[in-house]
């Protein structure tokens, strides 16, 4: 399958705003879903957003109102706007695609939030 290549992270101030961007070769309509995660030290997996091919779009209670998730099909690329960041959001984000039970994931990108 073609990779999914994350990109967008970087250390911003509390408060500050960062947009991820997670590109790939395939057709992201071919995927019934993409999103992000998160993994911080000693923490569990968070699933922080979804888009589901129906453009059907979920998102965690810890980001809800302040992370948006959208897609360019033109460009094949899923974005996670994300605004108002806290020193909690301070994560590695990976982005990923499912096709049925099948469930790839990027190299991942690292956020740190300041405070």
């Amino acid at each position: 399958q073609a990779p999914l290549v994350e990109s967008g992270g970087g250390l911003v101030q509390t408060g500050g705003s960062l947009r991820l961007s997670c590109t790939t070769r395939a057709n992201i309509i071919s995927f019934d879903s993409m999103g992000w995660y998160r993994q911080a030290p000693g923490k569990q997996r968070e699933l922080v957003s979804t888009i589901t091919r129906g453009s059907r779009k979920e998102y965690a209670d810890s980001v809800q109102g302040r992370f948006t998730i959208s897609r360019d099909t033109a460009k094949n690329t899923v974005y996670l706007q994300m605004t108002t960041l806290k020193p909690e959001d301070t994560a590695v984000y990976y982005c990923h695609a499912t096709v049925g039970v099948n469930t790839v994931k990027g190299q991942g990108t690292q956020v740190t939030v300041s405070s």
